[in-house]
């Protein structure tokens, strides 16, 4: 064996023994990791909170709850929350495999929030604006009557203070448990985005990943400025059912915010990182 051969086998030996290493620490602390979806790789949960979601091996932006977006994006202590106290009802009694009054108290319970939605106002590097911020661990960030409410009230209370308005989405759709009563949200939300823009206030959506359904076709990409998060995918309906309706095989990058950035339908595409300067230099410029 040669001296070369020797450090090859003895480098191969230390990188095989750090491997079993890493996975033994896995196993034995798991809640300390988390797998990336998009490259695979193992990484500590303090690691990518510290990255804002973002995974260091690849960039891929996880999903961040309504919350963590709202500290990401205002100054400290600067978020005042309103419209808080308004909460789901079930008008319908509806039941499916399960009664959505337990479907809702399970969102409740596992998000803290009301419902899907967070409105308020703060400030963005000094600039105040009204915000709305979407959750979609909160029922796959469906649009229902509270959404709907939440989102117009916001905008209502941005024209009477003449204050620019920012909604940040991500959604699956309309609230299929609401039945038209849901989908009365689109046409809702859109007047009010109507007499922001008759009042001439800037309204900027920020497109963050999901943003389907009637959210997408309605306040959710009406603004003056549209501004997508990285990799964030964007449409109305989903990817495969439109392959079946088509029959025909989509691009690998359809639907995402890059893809939309090409074809003009989205002004500005922004890593996490860079978001709340982008929409600083966006309020700067229009004040």
């Amino acid at each position: 064996m040669t001296v070369q051969d020797w450090f090859e086998k003895r480098k191969e030996a230390q990188i095989q023994r750090r491997a079993l290493e890493a996975r033994v620490e896995i196993e034995a602390n798991p809640d300390l990791w988390t797998k990336c979806v998009h490259c695979g790789a193992q990484l500590l949960k303090k690691d990518i909170e510290d990255n804002l979601m973002v995974c260091p091996a690849c960039d891929y932006h996880f999903r961040v709850g309504a919350r963590a977006r709202v500290e990401q994006l205002f100054d400290e202590n600067t978020f005042e929350e309103m419209f808080e106290q308004i909460k789901p009802t079930d008008p319908l009694n509806f039941v499916d495999t399960e009664s959505y009054k337990d479907r809702i108290s399970k969102a409740q319970e596992k998000t803290g929030l009301n419902d899907a939605v967070i409105t308020g106002i703060g400030n963005i590097d000094g600039h105040k604006v009204a915000c709305a911020v979407m959750d979609f661990d909160f029922m796959g960030g469906s649009m229902g009557s509270v959404v709907g409410e939440k989102v117009t009230r916001i905008i209502e209370k941005a024209i009477e203070l003449r204050l620019p308005v920012i909604a940040v989405t991500s959604s699956g759709g309309a609230r299929m448990q609401e039945s038209a009563l849901s989908l009365m949200q689109m046409a809702k939300t859109s007047c009010a985005c109507a007499r922001l823009d008759d009042a001439g206030l800037l309204y900027i959506n920020v497109i963050t990943d999901p943003t389907f359904g009637g959210v997408t076709a309605s306040f959710g990409t009406l603004g003056d400025i549209i501004v997508a998060e990285q990799g964030a995918r964007v449409g109305f309906a989903g990817r495969r059912v439109i392959e079946q309706t088509i029959r025909q095989k989509l691009p690998a990058d359809f639907q995402t915010a890059e893809y939309l950035m090409k074809y003009g339908q989205v002004d500005v595409v922004s890593s996490r990182k860079d978001l709340k300067s982008v929409l600083a230099n966006i309020l700067s410029m229009h004040e």
